[in-house]
């Protein structure tokens, strides 16, 4: 007589197995896949800080702002300057007149950064209108200029 015993054949623990492989070799690519994903984003996170800084300088220090109040004419070459706020990344631009507007400018922008022992570089452009912002027309009027005098209480920002 014949008495059948409790448990798995040698078949059912090899397929359990071969089940449990695949399962795990397939989370480990999704999980491969997802953190290439998230570097990705962070990458394209930092260049678009890095761009919005360069423009942000830009449009602070590119016009010059004459006595009158007048924007004057970008210079045509920028050397090589920081871009704030961010250590070691460089970027340098030329300007030129937009030919549909005389009040725009096209701005190519090279940015230069360090990775890995090598010097890197990317380019891009941006239109910027010739203008100095509120801001710093009050700063140079007001903080910079060394015959800046203080508003009289109740007086005007008016001369």
């Amino acid at each position: 007589m014949r008495t059948r015993r409790a448990g798995f054949t040698l078949l059912e623990v090899v397929l359990a197995m071969g089940v449990l492989v695949m399962g795990m070799s397939i989370l480990l690519s999704l999980l491969t896949f997802g953190a290439a994903l998230t570097k990705g984003a962070a990458l394209r996170s930092r260049a678009a800080t890095v761009i919005e800084a360069v423009v942000a300088d830009l449009e602070e220090s590119l016009f010059p702002l004459a006595e009158d109040g007048s924007v004057g004419e970008p210079p045509e070459r920028l050397a090589s300057r920081p871009v704030p706020g961010l250590k070691g990344v460089l970027y340098k631009a030329r300007t030129r007149p937009n030919p549909l507007d005389p009040y725009e400018y096209v701005v190519e922008v090279e940015v230069s950064w360090s990775a890995e022992g090598q010097r890197r570089k990317k380019t891009f452009q941006t239109l910027l209108l010739r203008e100095v912002p509120f801001g710093e027309r009050m700063r140079r009027r007001f903080v910079a200029s060394p015959s800046a005098s203080r508003i009289p209480p109740g007086g005007s920002l008016d001369r």
